[in-house]
Parts: C-alpha cells; sequence; structure tokens
C-alpha cells in the first residue's frame, strides 16, 4: 500500500487530475456523451500519468543531489523500475485510447499534448521556452474534443487562444511555490528565470487575458452576465497584484477558474 501511494505521488496527481477534469468538462460541455466523453477523458489521463512519471524519473538524479527526497523516486519510495514500467502502459494505454478517439482527434493530442508534455520534461523544463509546451499542450485541448465529436471539428479561435494562455497561467502559478528548489536543482525555465515577485504579476495578467479571449471574444461583449462575470476576473486580478500572503495566489486560481468554466461554455 505504501509504494502504490508514492506511485500515486510520483505521477504528480494535482496537475494531472486538474488536466483531466478539464477535459471531462470540455467534453460535457461540447456534447460528446457519456461513453464518448469518458473515452477522450481516459485517453487523456493517461497521458498525464505518462506525463508525471517520466518527470520523476527524469528528475531523479538532480532531485538526489539537492536533497529532494520528499520526491518518491528521489527518496525510494518507489523504484526507478517500477516507475518506468508504469509509465511504458501508460503511454501505451494513452496510444490506444487516443486513436480509438479518431485519427484527428488522437494525433492532436498524442503530438501537440502528450508531445508537448514529454518535450516540457527532456529539454524545455530548463530553458527560457518552457511555456511554449504548455501553450501548445492547453491551446490544444479543446482540439482533442472536439475532433472527437461524431461530425469533427475545430474548435472556435478564441477558445484555442484562451487555453492556452490558461496554460501559460498555469504553468507559472504551478511553478511559483517551488521556484527556490527548482533553481536549487538546475531548473532555469521561464518562471524561475523571471523570479516570485514578477511572475505574482504575470500569472493573474495572463489568466485575466484568457478570461478577455475566453469570454469577450465570441463578441457576446455586451451580454450583461459576460461583463459581469469578467468585471470579476478584473478585481481578483488587482487582489492578486496588491496584496500578500497566500490571497494572491488564491486569487490568481479564482481566474483562472473561471477561465476553465468559461471554456467549458465556449467549447
Amino acid at each position: 500500500m505504501t509504494r502504490t501511494r508514492a506511485l500515486l505521488r510520483a505521477c504528480h496527481p494535482g496537475p494531472s487530475a486538474a488536466v483531466t477534469t478539464l477535459t471531462a468538462l470540455l467534453a460535457t460541455g461540447a456534447g460528446l456523451g457519456l461513453a464518448r466523453g469518458a473515452l477522450v477523458t481516459a485517453a487523456v489521463a493517461t497521458g498525464q500519468l505518462s506525463i508525471g512519471w517520466s518527470n520523476d524519473l527524469i528528475d531523479s538524479a538532480r532531485d538526489r543531489q539537492a536533497g529532494r527526497v520528499d520526491k518518491p523516486v528521489a527518496g525510494k519510495e518507489v523504484s526507478e523500475a517500477l516507475v518506468r514500467r508504469a509509465t511504458t502502459v501508460a503511454l501505451a494505454a494513452c496510444v490506444l485510447l487516443s486513436l480509438a478517439c479518431g485519427l484527428a482527434s488522437g494525433l492532436v493530442h498524442l503530438v501537440l499534448g502528450v508531445g508537448s508534455g514529454w518535450a516540457y520534461n527532456l529539454v524545455l523544463k530548463r530553458t527560457v521556452w518552457s511555456a511554449v509546451p504548455y501553450v501548445v499542450a492547453f491551446g490544444s485541448l479543446p482540439a482533442v474534443v472536439t475532433l472527437a465529436l461524431a461530425e469533427p471539428e475545430l474548435p472556435g479561435p478564441w477558445t484555442i487562444l484562451a487555453g492556452a494562455l490558461l496554460g501559460v497561467g498555469a504553468h507559472l502559478l504551478n511553478a511559483l511555490p517551488d521556484l527556490a528548489d527548482d533553481v536549487a536543482t538546475g531548473v532555469h525555465g521561464l518562471p524561475q528565470r523571471l523570479g516570485a515577485g514578477r511572475v505574482r504579476v504575470l500569472a493573474p495578467l495572463v489568466l485575466l487575458a484568457g478570461s478577455a479571449a475566453a469570454l469577450l471574444g465570441p463578441g457576446d461583449a455586451g451580454a450583461s452576465a459576460t461583463a459581469a462575470v469578467f468585471a470579476v476576473t478584473v478585481v481578483l486580478a488587482l487582489v492578486a497584484m496588491t496584496t500578500r500572503g497566500r490571497l494572491p495566489f488564491l486569487a490568481a486560481i479564482g481566474i483562472a477558474l473561471v477561465d476553465v468554466l468559461s471554456l467549458v461554455v465556449t467549447t
């Protein structure tokens, strides 16, 4: 049981669950139906598992050098061999499930979604281009869903833009709590180069831009409900940029949730 818990922790359960939940919501919003929606969600879930486990494997030696024994693989709570086998199984399942969603949906997911995640783990995580995989993966996620419809179609351009901006915001927010540890382990991606001060300001602004794309882009800016929701995100952005403690982070998370719900409605 202890080894199983460690294996689950090694897959980065928070981000993996968040992306999987977003996929399920997008599938529901697009009207995929229960069976088709579950298939697309399962494809994305297995892809996320492969990305999370490979991340811990690739970083294990660096994490040990930096004393990051809180990481399951680096702390030897679970063997590298077991995580490697789990990664292989998850990736194989992801390929089969993705292609079962249709060739177009499957290729978009495997190349732009999962491929971006692996590119981040292998190379881009430690470079100034670390946000690019998030732009590509989150921007293409609505297309993974809509291309799996009985009559495949591409999502609207504003939806793709909103997803891409949400991805950048997610990258910045996800990195924020661990910036010092990342630098200590040799990770010098975009958030680490910007520093905590700039990230705290930039993350809510990027997420606010995502809200604008999702809410105002389709041309419904005159609708009172749309204007009210966007006004809430503006207030949250101001809170995130002018307060201290945990409140800025929570406010930015609030904007991200609005972005997610807006994506679901507009997909």
